[in-house]
């Protein structure tokens, strides 16, 4: 597991200087999907694996000056790059494993989850922990700012029946981490899966 946590720290500490430059126009995208969310002004958010936190702004807008935004992420030098661009005056930066968070159970309204499910070494037990996070009723957003045909040819890969996004596979996964489906989007321009936390 540990081996796992390494690699992902050097797959995005290598690429954290130049990552927004790969995808420069997912800014709106990212607005769109926390917009689904339907954040109210006070609440308490997490974007779980936060990379530069390109969400946070969007977030930080959502909940206005007087809610919480917490971005946590795995590698440093993600945060450094978020810091970089102002993106800590938007909420707090959190060096943490999101299947370990050093945080308190119900302590947030909604998890924001952009492109992380794939990097879990075990997503179940990811999920598990961002539902521990959640209140009772609250959301997780899960998002990609490309649809998962268009990801699989970015990567020179097939589309499986049985990847870990589709929607089956999905739903199972998630009503056994403590969530159930509300939501399944999955396009050319974004994948968008909401959930709900179970009481």
């Amino acid at each position: 597991m540990s081996d796992d946590r390494t690699r992902v720290r050097e797959f995005f500490g290598d690429r954290a200087a130049g990552w927004e430059r790969r995808f420069p126009d997912d800014g709106p995208s990212y607005a769109a999907a926390v917009g689904r969310l339907e954040l109210r002004r006070g609440g308490r958010v997490l974007d779980a694996g936060c990379g530069t936190g390109r969400a946070l702004p969007p977030l930080r807008s959502a909940v206005g000056p007087s809610g919480v935004v917490v971005g946590a992420d795995l590698t440093c030098a993600m945060l450094r790059e978020a810091a970089r661009a102002g993106r800590d005056r938007e909420g707090h930066l959190l060096l943490a494993d999101v299947t370990a968070l050093p945080l308190r159970s119900g302590a947030f309204d909604a998890v924001f989850a952009a492109g992380l499910l794939s990097h879990l070494p075990d997503p179940a037990e990811g999920l598990r922990e961002l539902a521990r996070v959640a209140r009772p009723g609250g959301t997780l957003a899960l998002f990609h700012p490309i649809g998962r045909a268009a990801l699989a040819a970015r990567h020179g890969r097939r589309l499986a029946s049985d990847d870990l996004r589709a929607q089956p596979v999905l739903r199972r996964l998630l009503e056994r981490s403590g969530w159930r489906m509300t939501s399944y989007t999955d396009e050319e321009t974004r994948f968008l899966v909401l959930a709900s936390r179970e009481h």
